[in-house]
């Protein structure tokens, strides 16, 4: 796997373990979330950085099998471009629904690319 893919894909992981720590000292529920602003436009701007990731490394190896990359990709757009248009409940639904799916993918594409470099 190329060294930029790789750094993305930790990327994209130190982003997700970010959002995670947000709800370190607090429940992770919709209604806190909802009313806490500065932890909101934390959440969106690490799925920023998530939709840039999986944006660079689909430009730079389009065999890397991400589950609704083009969604996230997506996401980011509209977060960045049509901010007045991105929900509380869209946000908070990636965040309980998709992150820790997306978590394991990356997980696993990191563990089986360091697998086989020790093979070889």
């Amino acid at each position: 796997m190329e060294n930029e893919v790789k750094i993305w894909l930790y990327d994209i992981l130190n982003a997700i373990n970010e959002i995670d720590s947000f709800f370190i000292d607090i429940p992770k529920t919709y209604a806190v979330y909802q009313n806490d602003l500065r932890t909101r436009r934390a959440v969106e701007r690490n799925i920023e950085i998530i939709g840039e990731a999986i944006n660079r490394i689909l430009k730079v190896n389009e065999n890397i099998q991400i589950s609704d990359a083009r969604k996230v990709v997506d996401t980011r757009n509209r977060i960045i471009h049509g901010y007045d248009s991105v929900s509380d409940e869209m946000i908070w639904s990636i965040v309980i629904k998709y992150i820790p799916k997306l978590q394991t993918e990356i997980e696993t594409i990191l563990h089986t690319d360091d697998s086989n470099q020790n093979i070889e």
